[in-house]
């Protein structure tokens, strides 16, 4: 997924500075983005000089001046066309997997340990998310729809970690039927 989408649909709910894109990103389960501060400015320049948003510098007494965008007409019908797009497939490529597929080289309590310690990031991302969720800062409530289709996206992120914890678990039992361990 580009950045780009996800700030657009960001601003076909309301107008927000990039700050405020930033926490909607930081907050939000489904709009996932790894990047840095740096990425989004730069794709707010881009959309501006797209003409896919318009800025407006807002003065505030006290404080520092706010630069509000918001998108276009041409920015909804890109989103748009984006949204009709064929999606992509889920990515199931996994780090883990490449440790865990050359683990020959380990000692069961090696092995046993790096499982632990998957196990533990995972717990720890699935309270995360489930904190999120529960605030759900940032989640469009234009209608029921909407409101709908974000807590099920939600429910799918949380899903997918409590079921990675459960294949955690399988794995052990699964290794311990046929001696491991002994």
């Amino acid at each position: 997924m580009s950045i780009k989408y996800a700030i657009l649909g960001l601003l076909s709910w309301k107008p927000l500075t990039g700050y405020e894109i930033k926490k909607l990103m930081e907050d939000s389960i489904i709009l996932y983005w790894s990047g840095n501060n740096n990425q989004i400015y730069k794709s707010l320049v881009q959309l501006h000089e797209e003409d896919l948003v318009t800025t407006e510098v807002q003065h505030q007494q006290n404080a520092p001046s706010r630069k509000i965008y918001t998108i276009t007409a041409s920015g909804l019908s890109a989103l748009k066309q984006w949204t009709l797009s064929a999606p992509e497939a889920p990515e199931y490529k996994k780090a883990f997997f490449v440790q865990l597929a050359w683990s020959h080289q380990q000692s069961n309590e090696e092995t046993d340990q790096l499982l632990s310690e998957y196990e533990q990031e995972l717990s720890l991302r699935l309270a995360y998310q489930q904190e999120k969720h529960a605030r759900r800062n940032g989640y469009p409530d234009r209608d029921q729809r909407e409101k709908l289709l974000w807590n099920t996206m939600a429910q799918n992120v949380i899903a997918s970690i409590e079921n990675e914890l459960r294949w955690i678990d399988l794995v052990r039992r699964e290794l311990a039927a046929v001696g491991w361990g002994k």
